[in-house]
C-alpha cells in the first residue's frame, strides 16, 4: 500500500494578513529613524524639531552647507575605507588559504588569537597605537587609519573565508596539485575564484567597519588634515548644534556610500560563499 503523504495547509489568509501588518509595522519602526533624519535634513534652518513639512517647503540649504563643511571629510573617509578593505582582503585571504588547506602547525591557536583579537575592546587597542603612532610619525595620517581600521577588519575577514574556503570541496584542489600546480597558482586560480562571495562580504564589512569608525578617528588625527567624516560630524554637532538641518544632511550624506555598497553587494552577500564549486 502506497504510503499517502498528507497535504501541508496553508495558512489562513487572516494569518497572513496578520503577518503582513506585523512586517509592515517592523519596518516603518526601523525606518522612522531615517525618515526623522531625512526630513530634519531638508527644513529651513533654525527649526530644531523635525516635526511635518510639505515638499513645497523643502530647503537643500541643508545640503550646501553640509557639501561645502564635509566635502574632504567625505573623500577622507572613503580613501580610508577602500584602502581598509584593499589591506584587509590582502593579509585575511592568504591567511585563510594556510590555514585551510597547508598543514600549518600551530593552526589552532592562531585561530583562537583572532577570535580574542575581537573581543578586545577599541578603546584599549587606540590607546596603545596612539603612543606608537605618536612615536612612529602615523598620526594624522591615512596609512595610520587604514593600519588602525583593519585591526578589525582582518580578523573578520580571516574567519568569513575560512569557512568559505574550507566549504570548498578538497578534491579541486588537490586534482589542481596533482597536475602540478602550486600553492600559489591554486591560491590565485581555485581558491579565490571560488570564494568570491566571501571575499565581497569580507570586503564589505571591512570597508563599513572603517566608514563607521568614531574611536580610532577621534584618537589618531589632531587636526584637519585628515579627518574622517565621523568625526567632522562629530565636530559639527558640537560648533552648530542649532543648525540640524545641515547635521543631518550630513548624517544623511554618510549614510549613503553604505547603502549604495549593501544594496549593489546584496547578491553576493546572501549566496552561499562556496557556490561556484558546483557550477
Amino acid at each position: 500500500m502506497a504510503h499517502i503523504r498528507p497535504l501541508k495547509r496553508r495558512p489562513r489568509p487572516a494569518r497572513r494578513s496578520a503577518s503582513t501588518l506585523v512586517a509592515i509595522a517592523l519596518l516603518a519602526l526601523m525606518l522612522s529613524p531615517v525618515y526623522a533624519m531625512v526630513s530634519a535634513s531638508v527644513q529651513p534652518a533654525g527649526r530644531s524639531q523635525p516635526g511635518a513639512w510639505r515638499l513645497s517647503e523643502a530647503d537643500p540649504g541643508g545640503y550646501v552647507t553640509a557639501l561645502h563643511d564635509q566635502a574632504g571629510a567625505l573623500v577622507t573617509s572613503l580613501v580610508v575605507s577602500l584602502g581598509t578593505a584593499a589591506l584587509s582582503l590582502a593579509l585575511a585571504a592568504p591567511a585563510a588559504y594556510a590555514l585551510t588547506l597547508s598543514p600549518v602547525p600551530g593552526a589552532g591557536p592562531f585561530l583562537f588569537a583572532v577570535l580574542f583579537l575581537q573581543a578586545v575592546p577599541g578603546i584599549s587597542v587606540a590607546n596603545a597605537l596612539h603612543g606608537f603612532y605618536a612615536d612612529t610619525g602615523l598620526l594624522d595620517s591615512y596609512l595610520g587609519l587604514v593600519l588602525a581600521d583593519s585591526t578589525a577588519g582582518v580578523p573578520f575577514a580571516v574567519l568569513v573565508l575560512r569557512t568559505a574556503m574550507g566549504a570548498v570541496p578538497r578534491e579541486v584542489a588537490e586534482a589542481a596539485r596533482l597536475d602540478g600546480a602550486g600553492h600559489g597558482r591554486v591560491f590565485l586560480s581555485i581558491m579565490l575564484p571560488l570564494s568570491r562571495n566571501a571575499l565581497f562580504t569580507a570586503g564589505l564589512f571591512a570597508f563599513l567597519f572603517a566608514w563607521g569608525d568614531t574611536l580610532f578617528a577621534l584618537t589618531l588625527t589632531t587636526g584637519d588634515t585628515v579627518r574622517p567624516v565621523t568625526v567632522g560630524l562629530f565636530d559639527y554637532l558640537g560648533a552648530h548644534s542649532t543648525r540640524w538641518n545641515a547635521t543631518m544632511a550630513t548624517a544623511v550624506l554618510a549614510s549613503l556610500p553604505a547603502a549604495v555598497l549593501v544594496v549593489v553587494a546584496q547578491r553576493h552577500i546572501t549566496t552561499g560563499p562556496a557556490c561556484g564549486a558546483t557550477q
